[in-house]
Order: structure tokens, then sequence, then C-alpha cells
């Protein structure tokens, strides 16, 4: 490495003074530095050119014998000694301002004024040596050497920027990382050098080094700069965040508080806006929006409905369902909500939002019936959020309607009146509610009821399940000497688990009482196959004269099992239920009859075959002749399904199917499994389920082991829903294809006018795939594979 410097080293100069004449030109309009920073930047470059430059002259004129030779071998290394300690003088200064100025010193450091001092006596020294041969002096060829004080020529460079070095460390949180980087690059690599150089001779590795240091100063000085240029950028950009967050929530607060003050002019309303602006923002953010865009969902549903405050409190009262058809007034609705938001100029998208949030993708909304994309998008949103809302809200006109309801109706309106791509994402939206709501299950049960007529009220369903229950309570009678007064339980199935009078509400929750039971020999059966009856022993007792009243109650498939007792009385009731698929609910209630202190607990015991005597026969519609795979009856979703198929190259299936008679839903049909499990057999060990094909046009893809593409098209041979599931329950053949290759199952299948084409890869290390058909009350027979 000597041996190539040495070689090249005039070079090196030369570059090295270039790179100082463009840091002295760059200096000269560097505006980002104060005054004074600058000026001894410049300074310290300046003396390091010159330092260089020198010496190469030095090496340059060295051994020439003319005149000229002579001056300036003599002038440029009286230069080199005297600029050397200069350096460590103009570093000096640097440290000063810095101290002065960033660290807010009111007085100089004394350490640094005795190196000011020292640098300068240097200085001085290098002037005496010009003259007295301290440092060096030349032979009668005109050649540099070494005198008896040159080591003192190298006291000052070393001493002064070591203590320098020790300043800068004391007052370390005053620099920024770069500017104490660059000192402590300026102090301590001449000082190696320098030692370097103390035992290499006829090289000026220091003074190179010097000058490279100096140079690096002003690169890290500007990258320092713009740090500092970033982090006040960083700095006010988070102001500016925090201020458009202030402003953000206090547009939001507006708009919620105005929204809130339009509500009040319908009670069945409140709340309604929020709700949809959340689910909005969800089937946007589902979307694959953009952050902005789901905002901008969100407030164009916030505000989409603000017209209401522009409609008559008469047309409000008599607003009624789609149906029976919507008033002319209420029609006004969005057209006065966009002139209200008119005058927020800097949204306009809520304006048109509000103005078209009541059109459908078929034509048939208002106020223009457009349809399709000439719909915004935004409004296509909203259209699907706002209905989901209004129909999971009670009316004045009728109650909230499960969601199951809401879920069958995008189903059945994906592509007609809702846009398909926000439909199908409004489904697995409710699908994933729904599975929260499952596992939550918040159903709150009343401690007590006070029945002054006959089913004046009636709790909260309680479940009947194969895990056996324990419901007890308290009461006393109400009634008069003359009149009864009893306790008695209503057996039920509904989709919200409550009873429900009124014909809208017994349609919309799939209302079905099975029968009422007293606590005595009597009771009444409506949609129960059987209900029996047997006294038996044992009663409830309290020394206290309370009565007390007990029900232990389980489930066994479409049978129910429960044992009342009371302090006189008690009896074994056997239920026969239409269906496996019926879910049976306990409602208690009673005749001028007070309840209290009513508990359910879980008892530890579950029924299994046998614990209940059957009294109705066993329901199958699969008593068919069975061909390659077994008749599979699925009473509930995915109650039971078919052994799983390998797919190897290419498969048909072909099948009979028929939706059961409590099949009221239009995904009550087969599904098609792709999956791997190590029996071949879902739910089996090692379980992974790559999708659910449902012939309805849904799939359930679990994007955690395979990637699916489904498509589904309504052809025109589709009957259209309610004949599609009335073909469904009179039974139809079913044919689906599947192909495998690689990892890629290929699907298709076309029923009723429902086509489906579904692409499964599988993501997983697993390289079997099995097929199997289960779904959702319906039997399979005359299962064919080939």
């Amino acid at each position: 490495m000597f041996e190539f410097i040495r070689a090249h080293q005039l070079n090196l100069m030369l570059i090295l003074c270039g790179g100082c004449a463009v840091i002295d030109f760059l200096l000269i309009f560097t505006r980002f530095l104060s005054k004074s920073r600058k000026t001894i930047l410049m300074l310290m470059v300046t003396m390091a050119f010159f330092l260089l430059w020198f010496d190469r002259m030095a090496y340059i004129y060295a051994g020439d014998l003319s005149r000229t030779g002579y001056i300036m071998v003599r002038v440029s290394n009286f230069i080199v000694f005297f600029l050397t300690p200069g350096l460590a003088l103009g570093l000096n200064l640097y440290i000063s301002d810095w101290l002065t100025h960033e660290g807010k010193l009111d007085s100089i450091p004394v350490v640094l004024r005795i190196i000011s001092w020292t640098s300068v006596i240097g200085m001085c020294l290098a002037v005496y040596s010009a003259f007295t041969d301290l440092y060096y002096y030349f032979d009668e060829t005109n050649h540099y050497h070494r005198g008896n004080g040159f080591l003192i020529a190298y006291i000052i460079p070393v001493i002064c920027p070591l203590m320098q070095f020790f300043v800068a460390r004391k007052y370390r949180k005053t620099f920024g990382n770069l500017i104490y980087i660059s000192i402590v690059l300026y102090v301590f690599v001449p000082v190696i050098c320098g030692i370097t150089q103390v035992f290499t001779y006829g090289i000026s590795i220091v003074n190179m080094s010097m000058v490279a240091v100096s140079i690096s100063m002003y690169i890290f000085m500007y990258l320092d700069m713009n740090e500092k240029i970033k982090h006040a950028h960083e700095i006010e950009i988070r102001s500016m965040q925090v201020e458009t967050d202030r402003m953000q929530r206090l547009f939001d607060q507006t708009a919620t508080a105005f929204v809130s003050a339009v509500e009040k002019k319908d009670e069945y309303t409140k709340g309604n806006a929020i709700r949809t602006a959340q689910y909005a923002r969800k089937i946007a953010e589902r979307a694959g929006m953009s952050r902005e865009e789901t905002e901008k969902a969100y407030y164009a549903a916030l505000l989409h409905d603000v017209g209401l405050i522009g409609i008559s409190d008469e047309a409000i009262k008599n607003e009624t369902d789609y149906e029976n058809g919507m008033s002319d007034e209420m029609k006004q609705k969005p057209l006065i909500g966009e002139e209200i938001l008119s005058s927020i100029t800097e949204y306009p998208y809520l304006m048109q939002v509000a103005r078209y949030s009541r059109e459908r993708f078929d034509g048939s909304g208002y106020p223009e019936g457009l349809k399709g994309e000439e719909i915004p998008k935004i409004a296509r949103i909203i259209a699907v959020a706002d209905d989901y809302v209004s129909m999971t809200t009670r009316k004045r006109y009728r109650d909230e309607l499960p969601k199951f309801v809401a879920r069958e109706m995008f189903l059945k309106e994906s592509g007609e009146k809702y846009d398909s791509v926000f439909a199908d994402i409004m489904v697995k939206i409710i699908d994933s509610e729904s599975n929260e709501d499952t596992k939550r299950d918040d159903r709150i049960f009343e401690t007590g009821i006070l029945c002054r007529d006959y089913r004046e009220h009636i709790s909260t369903g309680i479940p009947v399940e194969s895990k056996v229950k324990k419901i007890s309570f308290v009461g006393r009678s109400t009634a008069t000497a003359e009149r009864f007064g009893e306790p008695s339980i209503v057996l039920f199935d509904s989709s919200d688990g409550r009873t429900h009078k009124d014909a809208k509400s017994i349609e919309g929750f799939h209302y079905l009482e099975y029968g009422e039971i007293w606590f005595d020999e009597h009771s009444t059966t409506t949609a129960a196959r059987c209900i029996e009856e047997n006294r038996t022993d044992g009663v409830t007792y309290s020394g206290d004269g309370v009565l007390r009243y007990e029900i232990i109650a389980g489930r066994y498939e479409d049978h129910l099992k429960l044992v009342m007792r009371t302090h006189e009385y008690s009896k074994e009731v056997i239920v026969a239920l239409p269906s496996q698929s019926n879910e049976a609910y306990i409602g208690i209630t009673g005749e001028n009859f007070c309840i209290s202190d009513i508990s359910v607990e879980q008892t530890g015991d579950i029924i299994e075959s046998g614990d209940i005597r059957r009294i109705a026969p066993t329901l199958s519609y699969i008593d068919h002749l069975e061909s390659d795979i077994r008749n599979v009856q699925i009473d509930r979703w995915m109650s039971d399904s078919t052994e799983g198929v390998e797919v190897t190259g290419k498969l048909w299936i072909a099948f009979h199917t028929m939706s059961l008679p409590g099949a009221n839903l239009i995904w009550h049909c087969p599904y098609i499994v792709l999956f791997y499990s190590d029996d071949g057999r879902i739910g089996g060990p090692g379980y992974r389920e790559y999708n659910i094909i449902k012939l309805n046009g849904e799939d359930q893809g679990d994007e955690e082991f395979a990637k699916n593409s489904f498509v589904m098209k309504k052809g025109l041979s589709f009957p259209g829903w309610d004949k599609w599931k009335e073909i469904n329950k009179e039974g139809l053949e079913v044919e689906v294809y599947l192909e495998k290759k690689g990892d890629c199952v290929m699907f298709r299948t076309d029923n009723l006018g429902i086509a489906i084409e579904n692409m499964t890869t599988v993501m997983d290390d697993k390289h079997k795939v099995y097929v199997a058909l289960s779904g959702d009350q319906v039997a399979l027979t005359d299962i064919r594979i080939n």
C-alpha cells in the first residue's frame, strides 16, 4: 500500500487539491450555514488546499538546482509546516463555534483557548524553523532532510487534536452524530498517519489525510444538515398530521352531532347512520380500496340520509316497507340531502353520494333510475350497507329481521339490486359477525317475569341441547281465589331464540311453536309430532313455604326429554320434534303468576343414543338404492357427509339431491368440499379445508391453505330463487366435474341456470386432495362416481 502511495502520491495530491477547490466553490453558494461557520469551513478547506498544494510542489522541485527550484522547495516546506498547526487552529475555531451557538455556552472552554494559543505558537515555530533548520534543512542538491527538532513539529498537530477530542466528548450532546464522527475522524486519522509517517520517510500521508478529513468535514456537515432538515420536516409533517387529525376529529364530531340531530326526527333511525358508515368502511376495506376512499365511504354513508330533516313528521310516521311502496315525499330525501350537503364544497362527493344512495344496480332505484356502473362506486357500497342496517333494525311497521334474512336477500339480489362485488363482501361480513356471535352468545336471560294475563310475558328462550341443563325458579300466584294462576313453559324454535306473535315476525324469524306444557298433567301440542307425559316420583321441597319449580332438559337428535318438578307434582315429558334440523327453546311464562330467581346451569350430563325413548319414528329421506357411495341426510349445516374421494386426474360425480321439508333458505342445498385429512374424511386427523362450494353459487375458501378463483354466473334458464328452492325441495339430478393438474383442482357444474367454475390452488405441503359431499338440510342419494 505504501509503495502504491509513494508511486502515485503526486496524482493523489492533485486529486485531493481538486476536491478542496470544489468544496470551497460549493461553500461560496451554501446557504444553510451561518456566516461564521461558513467562514471557518472555508478557512479550513483553503488551508488544507494550500498545505497539500505546496507539499506537492516540494516534491516536484526537490533536487531542482535552478533558482525557481531553490525558492519553491523552501517556500513550499515552510507553508506545509506553517499550515499544519493552522489546521489544528481551524478545528479549534470550528468546535468553539458549535459550542457557542448550538451548545449555548457563554464562553469558550479554557482548554480550547490554550489549544488556540498553542497552535499559534506552533505556527511561530514554523517561521523560526525556516531560518534555523530546527525542523528541516536542505543539502547542496536541493533535497529536504529532517532536522534535529523534526519531532517537535508533530507534537502540536498530535497533542492539540487529542485535547480537542476530549472537549468534543465532554460536550457530546451538543454535536449531532455525524458531526461528532467528523470530529473524531479529523482528530484520529491524521494522528495515526502522523505516527506512521515518523517511521515512513518520503511520503506525505499526514498532509493527504488532513486534506481528506477537511473535505469530509464539509460532507458530514452537509449530511448532518440533511438529517436536521429531514427531522424538521418530520416534525412539521407530524404537526400537520396532528392538525389534520384535529380537523378530522372536529369534522367527525360535527358530522356525528348533525346526524344525531337529524335522527331525532325519527326514533327508529337512531344510531343507523353510524352503523351504516361503519359497514360502508368495512366493505370498502375488504374491496381493497385505499384509506382515502374508505374514509370517503365512511363519511358519505354517515351523511347520506341527512335529507330526512326536510321530510314532514307525518310522512315519516306513515313510512312503510319497500313492498308497499314509498311516498313521493320520502323519495325527495336524496334530493334534499344533496341540497344540504352542496354547501360543503371541499367534499363534493358527499352531495353526490347523498343524491345517488337510493339508486339500485338494476335501475329500480331513484331519483334518476341509474343502473350498473352509472351509479358512483361509493353510492353502490352505501346501498348495500344501508339496506343491511335497515333490515336488521326495528322499524315502526316491523321488528328487526334476523341476519340470515339479510344474508339471503344479498345472495338473491347480488348482481340484480346490488353490485355483486359489494353484496358478496357483505355476505362474508355477516358470516364473520355470525361466527363471533356464536362464540360470544351474549343473550341475556331474565331473572324474573310477571304475567297478569295469559302469556303476557315469555322469557328469552333457553336452548335445549345434548348437554343437560337444569332450569329452576321461584313462583307465586297473583290470582284471586276464583281465578287460575300457574306457570307453564313454551317449546318453540325461532332464529332469534324468542317467541313472536304477529304474522310478519313469525315469518321473518321462522317462528315455530311445538307446544305448551304446565307443571301438572296438562299440555297442548301444536307443531311437535308428539308429546308424551308420564308422572314420576320426586318433588321439589322447601320448608320456608316458597314454591320452587325445576326443569331438567336435554336433547338427542329430534327428541327432547324434560323432567318437570314442583312442590307437589313431578313428570317426565318426551317431545318428538318435526325434524332434527329444528332448534328447540324453552320459554318460561304463566298466567296470574309472578316468577323470580330464574337460573340456568349445566348438570354435566350429556344425552346419548338410547337415553331418550323414541315416541316417533326417525324421519329419513334417504331410503333409496345406494350406488357407489352411501346416501347421506344432512339435517344441519354439514352435520354429516360422504367419505372423501381422492381427486386424481378427471373425476365425475352425479347424485340426486332433495332439500328437507324444513329447508327455507337458498343455502339449504348440497355442498362440495375440497379438503385433506389423514383418513380422507371431513374433520379427520390433520384436516385442512381448501374450499366449500355451495350449489347456490357461494364458496367458503380457506386462504391459509389454498387460493381459490371462484366464478358464478346466472344463465337464462335460472328460474328465480323462489322457484329454485321449490325445485330443490322436489328433488333434482346434479353433476359436477373435477380435474386435478399438479397442485390445482378445477371444478365446474351447472344446475338450474347457476353455472359455477372454480380453480383451487393448494399451497400447503399435502399432495392429496379429497372431495366429499355435504350440505345443509338436504338429502343426497344415488351418488355415482366415475
